[in-house]
């Protein structure tokens, strides 16, 4: 019987890997559909006879229903349980998906661009959740650090491969390929993954944060007066102001606009292109880990990392506008990387600051209204950098190499905003708040 017990025990602590697999590939396809425009640019722009204006607005409508949706997930995970959202809304991302590849219109191309979004942005959460419940506590830093490199995978995959399947299926029959691969995805979903691990294990083995939640329900404060509470904060206001620009500069630049910059001042093919894209999933992977040890063992602090990081890209910023047509492949490489380690503090580093500002009671809460901003960031600054491109001509700006320039120097103004918040940042690690609720004002 000990020995029966104990193989059903091996079978579920293997099967829950199967589980984190089908989850992780799921959390790639969240990536893959937020920077994908970067290489398709041209190909959309052509197929539906749009400019950099529209093409913006046509990109950026995966970034507003992402951002509106942050804190209804965690809600929807509740109400639904957490595989029925993954399912549910993994299926709203495919039919986006494919609705995008079949598109006849510019509009019913932004309907599909849109629902892929609102597909996407309730997968993060509801997945978490799934994870907390699997895997032990000690082991579960180190399975979401996983599941973070796979979404930067998920970014490569949108890359060089992502170039090189446009060359030779065309991007609406990748488009659609990958819809289906999600529909595949939502089935095994709803096949496979389990809320949580059988009775048959002890309960007690497993880091189960849903029943940590159940157990202390009566402590959690109300959804409004969580968001009261975040918001009134004062200290909040520039770790906000920080992920807002540092995500227009991810976003905006690295989602869409790198791709048209690379090939149209510098002529470099579809798969140069992507190639060198693929340098800020690199440094996306590599970075995260590498300033989350900054933070945790060197410096033993928030400030000075995200200090360091808004100063780097800001530099960068600097080199590329004064040089935008002058830098050779080895430098673009070079500063590609550097934006990607730099701007991956988002997830590294930012996220930690914004969880140790408030009380453990409204963790979920302020984590989702922090994550507003970055991609409220990116919905605003991929269409405004293609409007100005558009009317460059009638400031007198005909060259598109100084239109690209000066349209850039929006992306310098943000990080020059994002350092200037990074100085009064609160610091966090070091000196953490009370843990007793504040009281709203």
């Amino acid at each position: 019987m000990h020995r029966q017990k104990n193989n059903r025990q091996r079978i579920l602590l293997s099967y829950r890997w199967l589980i984190f697999s089908i989850l992780a590939i799921g959390y790639a396809i969240v990536y893959f559909h937020r920077v994908a425009p970067a290489v398709v640019a041209p190909e959309l722009s052509e197929s539906f006879a749009i400019k950099g204006g529209a093409l913006g607005v046509l990109a950026s409508a995966y970034f507003y229903p992402y951002a509106l949706m942050q804190i209804p997930s965690g809600l929807l995970s509740d109400s639904l349980g957490p595989k029925k959202t993954v399912t549910l809304f993994t299926l709203v991302a495919a039919l986006g998906a494919i609705l995008f590849g079949l598109s006849p219109t510019f509009f019913s191309a932004i309907l599909g661009r849109t629902m892929v979004g609102l597909g996407v942005a309730v997968l993060f959460i509801p997945t978490l959740k799934i994870l907390a419940n699997w895997f032990e506590k000690e082991k579960f830093a180190i399975v979401t650090g996983f599941l973070m490199a796979i979404g930067g995978v998920g970014w490569l995959w949108a890359a060089a491969p992502l170039a090189f399947l446009t060359l030779w299926l065309g991007w609406r029959t990748t488009f659609i390929t990958m819809g289906c691969v999600s529909l595949a995805l939502a089935v095994l979903t709803y096949l496979i993954v389990k809320d949580r691990p059988s009775h048959i294990l002890n309960p007690g083995n497993f880091h189960s944060k849903a029943s940590h939640l159940s157990s202390s329900r009566k402590k959690q404060l109300s959804l409004f007066m969580g968001v009261k509470i975040v918001l009134s904060e004062k200290k909040f206001w520039p770790l906000a102001i920080w992920f807002f620009c540092t995500g227009a500069i991810l976003f905006g630049f690295g989602g869409l606009w790198a791709g048209p910059y690379l090939t149209q001042v510098y002529n470099l093919s579809k798969t140069q292109t992507g190639s060198i894209l693929t340098m800020i999933a690199v440094g996306m992977i590599g970075g995260s880990p590498l300033l989350g040890y900054l933070s945790e063992k060197v410096f033993r602090a928030r400030k000075p990392v995200l200090l360091i990081s808004s100063s780097i890209i800001t530099s960068v910023w600097v080199l590329m506008i004064f040089w935008i047509d002058q830098l050779s492949i080895a430098s673009l490489y070079g500063l590609f990387i550097l934006l990607g380690i730099f701007a991956s503090g988002i997830v590294s580093v930012g996220f930690a600051a914004a969880k140790e500002l408030f009380p453990l009671q409204i963790a979920g809460t302020s984590t989702g209204i922090t994550n507003l901003f970055p991609f409220a960031g990116g919905a605003l600054f991929q269409p405004l950098i293609g409007l100005f491109l558009d009317h460059s001509d009638r400031l007198g700006i005909i060259n598109p190499v100084e239109a690209y320039r000066i349209s850039f120097l929006g992306f310098l103004a943000a990080a020059i905003l994002a350092l200037i918040s990074a100085l009064f940042l609160r610091e966090t690690l070091s000196h953490q708040l009370s843990r007793r609720t504040p009281r709203a004002m």
